[in-house]
């Protein structure tokens, strides 16, 4: 009996269900994509380096999937509990008819599962659609070909996301059973009556918060803006903070004077249903602005995180070419023991054979002079390196001009021929390379060492002087040998180009590298050797760019759903509650033309008001994480800008024409 009843109420009720439903089939859609990733390279021919990149990819994704399970599950039992709200008289009919909390209970357990194993069994199989386009879309960005198409499902990822949603929906059924049996039949009888209140102690209390919360707001703009994330987390805590308090504290205050000032302007308050409309939105901020905050700081994540995750990828890939000048470089810190320093003997100990494999390679140094390259450039780099300078100086390297002219010949470059007191000076860090070249532009000479040299280059020139995946050199100068050889030794490298380039080549390295990761070289015997290939360098750039691309997706499209589901689900649950409102505007006359322009008016501005503030906070976010981004490479923000926009549009946008034809079809039930 209870089965058939379940259902027969799933039925009834779809028109409330439909976004509650199609929210969870989609964010098990999303779910499952993402946690396929690592089976989805069995369809891909990738080497050993890319297969580990993709393998780490699917572990950060399978943690960041605890963290989404657990917005999804506020989600799912905040969007559960505006149903039951919207059914208490129905709650409360059975129980009159004699029905006990227990067997209601009941019910409502059998409603939930039904619901959650549509929702599970539509979103799997959509999930395993999106999977494939996931699947091709990666090895595209990977820059690998697809062996053969192969239909993927991934059974790992099906378990998982069955447990993780089995879980949310076990906590909904407790989560229903508690509330139903708080739950008088008094109180579910005149739930119609009720009306949700917080009473503000005066306008005038609310517009001193409203003053604080954008003062709060504007200090932490200042300090993020100001300090970024170069000078400890503590500056970032506390704008989060601050930030945090001052959007809360926002809306809190908006709903006890902007009725109040909307009211000072008869022309426009008394326009239409404008009065009507306003305290219905007034009275929803009031009851719902800790909630308003939340979508708020979600949907600046959402826009955050779409936005710089997309520019970060092609931040790193605009570089790359010109931060891989030989086809492999390993280096060495050096230790002050010339045996460990020394990676040619490193080599030759563990049996590598660059000698035949290299058709051309050099040892060199990098040297430390005393002086910090804050003297040299601060005057002349914009706020964001006169930042970094303040918390982290960094030492001038050197290199030895005969070794830069090698290396230079090696990349296929012209050499250089200076004399005794000239010098050349390299940087290719974005930002920084600007700074240098007006320090060049404004500075014929410059100390080092307590010596003068001349400049003579007219810019800063752009080598990297090791094959890595991001640009490394902040400042360096190229000075004489015999000027160099006094100093202290900051790295050792070997730089070389390959005979004939071959997997087996790119493959021993590849092992060489995980040997002196792993410890399988002990550091007594061999020293501690890092480096790159330049294969390795761009699957690194890729993996790297493509993981914090994913995870941005991934989170951005997850708040970007709750966020507007839960406006949705509160409007949705407004007109249920307010259908004799509309009953009494239409005894009085009001068309039905004005009644929907109404409604239109409300659930837009309800779902925009959140947004513009979160517009505004993912303005600033945008900047901070953009100086961030621009380490790695210069990059624009407007493709990626103009991507989430779409995304925004089409996913919000969606939510919100679903809310206002979900909401009209609620209000005429009884029209």
């Amino acid at each position: 009996m209870y089965s058939k009843m379940s259902v027969r109420n799933v039925k009834r009720s779809f028109k409330d269900y439909a976004i509650y439903f199609l929210t969870l089939t989609f964010a098990v859609c999303i779910f499952y994509s993402f946690n396929s990733i690592s089976s989805q390279k069995a369809m891909m021919d990738v080497t050993n380096s890319k297969a580990e990149i993709i393998q780490t990819l699917s572990k950060i994704i399978s943690m960041t999937s605890v963290f989404v399970s657990i917005i999804l599950g506020f989600l799912i039992i905040y969007a559960n509990n505006f149903l039951i709200k919207r059914r208490k008289k129905e709650i409360g009919l059975y129980m009159t008819l004699g029905m006990g909390k227990r067997k209601i209970s009941y019910l409502l357990i059998k409603e939930t599962f039904l619901i959650g194993l549509l929702s599970l069994g539509f979103g799997l199989m959509a999930g395993v659609v999106v999977s494939q386009g996931l699947s091709l879309f990666t090895s595209k960005l990977f820059e690998v070909n697809v062996s053969k198409f192969n239909f993927i499902f991934s059974p790992s990822a099906a378990i998982k996301t069955s447990l993780y949603f089995g879980i949310i929906f076990i906590l909904v059924m407790i989560f229903n059973t508690l509330v139903i049996s708080k739950y008088k039949l008094i109180d579910l009888l005149r739930a119609g009556r009720k009306n949700e209140s917080i009473k503000m102690k005066s306008t005038k209390v609310s517009f001193l918060l409203f003053l604080l919360s954008i003062i709060l707001i504007g200090v932490a703009y200042l300090i993020i803006l100001k300090f970024g994330f170069n000078n400890g987390i503590s500056y970032v805590q506390v704008s989060v903070i601050l930030g945090i308090v001052g959007t809360v504290l926002l809306f809190l205050s908006l709903s006890g004077f902007l009725i109040k000032v909307l009211e000072k302007s008869e022309k426009f308050y008394l326009k239409n249903l404008n009065m009507f409309v306003l305290r219905q939105i007034n009275s929803k901020v009031n009851t719902t602005y800790i909630s308003m905050s939340v979508i708020s700081l979600m949907l600046f994540l959402t826009i955050t995180l779409l936005s710089t995750g997309v520019s970060f990828k092609n931040s790193l890939q605009t570089t790359l070419k010109n931060n891989t000048p030989y086809d492999v470089t390993f280096y060495s810190f050096s230790t002050g023991d010339e045996e460990i320093a020394n990676i040619s003997k490193s080599l030759d100990k563990i049996g590598l054979d660059y000698n035949n494999a290299f058709r051309e390679y050099l040892s060199y140094n990098l040297y430390t002079s005393d002086e910090g390259i804050k003297q040299y450039i601060y005057n002349y780099g914009n706020d964001k390196v006169k930042k970094n300078l303040d918390s982290n100086d960094k030492n001038l390297d050197c290199i030895a001009i005969s070794d830069y002219n090698k290396l230079r010949t090696m990349a296929g470059e012209s050499t250089f021929n200076p004399q005794k007191d000239e010098v050349i000076l390299i940087s290719n860090v974005n930002d920084y390379d600007k700074a240098v070249d007006k320090f060049i532009e404004n500075n014929k000479t410059m100390r080092i060492s307590n010596n003068n040299y001349r400049i003579i280059n007219e810019k800063a020139l752009k080598d990297n002087l090791e094959t890595s995946a991001l640009a490394t050199k902040f400042m360096v100068a190229v000075l004489p040998d015999e000027v160099v050889n006094n100093m202290e030794i900051n790295t050792t490298y070997l730089s070389g180009n390959y005979k004939e380039k071959s997997e087996k080549i790119e493959n021993g390295i590849y092992n060489v590298f995980a040997g002196f990761t792993t410890r399988k070289y002990s550091y007594d015997e061999y020293g501690f050797v890092l480096g790159s290939t330049r294969d390795m360098a761009y699957d690194s750039s890729v993996g790297m760019s493509v993981t914090v691309m994913y995870i941005g997706i991934y989170l951005g499209v997850i708040f970007l759903i709750s966020s507007a589901a839960i406006l949705a689900l509160q409007q949705l649950s407004e007109a249920s509650d307010n259908i004799e409102r509309y009953e009494v505007l239409k005894k009085i006359g009001t068309s039905s033309k004005n009644i929907n322009k109404a409604v239109f008016s409300q659930v837009f501005i309800y779902f925009m008001m959140p947004l513009t503030i979160a517009i505004i906070h993912s303005i600033v976010g945008i900047i901070v994480a953009s100086e961030v981004i621009s380490m790695f490479g210069a990059s624009s923000i407007l493709v990626s800008a103009i991507i989430t926009a779409i995304i925004i549009i089409m996913v919000y946008g969606g939510y919100f024409l679903t809310t206002y034809v979900g909401y009209n079809n609620i209000i005429k039930v009884k029209r």
